[in-house]
């Protein structure tokens, strides 16, 4: 059983007038947040805020990378040189450390958002390393103590730790898997688990025995990770998370920052 799991949530997702989520409120239910840096999603003053309510809550800090698709919410695949990998991650980098900085706080994570993160490892089981280490190159340029999140069982964390990087592999009880450990695609009905009761029985068989029940019903065992992710963007979100805090506290599994698990 994991004694300790780092919780996180994507965060900072709203944009104007328009209210994606319930981060103040799920600020309370996690240890880490993902927070959008302006191009698949958010704006000045949600990451301003978003960042001010990490901070005050003494949740991790995360920068969370999106191609620019506000329409698409970043989950479009774009085709991009390594160059242009590297520096769309540097540019939200820095973004969200100014805001951090202002606030006093500290980047914890880095975790690519949607088909950047889907992208990049898809191209690194295909046996094309180039944008991980694109990716890779962002991150120690900027700071190679930030710990960057990825697929559970991907090639991207071998990628990433031999460029010496501090890498954590997550999980998603709110995804249904394929046998192979990787997403079922979004346009596949039931792909994206809505009901909290069944993300809630998930996450606790993936903290207590790590195993993943992929969506053909192959049994995924020795799953291993050191961070579980539960999407912003549901609704049940927060009904979800206050009940995986409450199983996980009844079955002694300890919710803590991901930088006190991954050194």
């Amino acid at each position: 059983m994991s004694a300790k799991i780092d919780l996180n949530c994507d965060m900072g997702e709203s944009f104007g007038s328009y209210k994606l989520g319930c981060d103040f409120e799920v600020m309370d239910e996690i240890s880490s947040a993902n927070i959008a840096c302006g191009f698949h999603a958010g704006d000045f003053m949600v990451l301003d805020k978003t960042v001010k309510w990490a901070v005050e809550k003494n949740v991790g800090i995360g920068c969370h990378p999106g191609f620019p698709d506000l329409q698409g919410f970043g989950r479009r695949n774009m085709e991009l040189s390594p160059e242009e990998v590297e520096n769309l991650c540097t540019y939200q980098l820095g973004t969200i450390f100014a805001f951090t900085k202002k606030y006093g706080g500290e980047i914890q994570h880095f975790k690519p958002h949607g088909n950047l993160y889907i992208m990049t490892y898809s191209k690194a089981m295909a046996g094309d390393a180039s944008w991980a280490e694109a990716i890779g190159r962002a991150v120690l340029k900027f700071d190679k103590s930030l710990i960057v999140m990825g697929m559970s069982g991907a090639p991207t964390q071998d990628i990433w730790r031999n460029m010496g990087l501090k890498v954590a592999s997550e999980v998603y009880p709110d995804r249904e898997y394929n046998a192979n450990m990787t997403h079922v695609s979004r346009r596949v009905p039931g792909a994206v688990i809505l009901d909290h009761n069944k993300v809630m029985e998930r996450a606790v068989r993936m903290a207590k025995e790590h195993e993943v029940v992929a969506m053909d019903g192959t049994l995924i065992e020795n799953v291993e990770f050191e961070t579980m992710c539960v999407h912003g963007d549901n609704p049940e979100t927060l009904q979800g998370l206050r009940d995986i805090n409450k199983v996980f506290k009844e079955n002694g599994i300890e919710v803590t920052h991901l930088s006190n698990i991954v050194k």
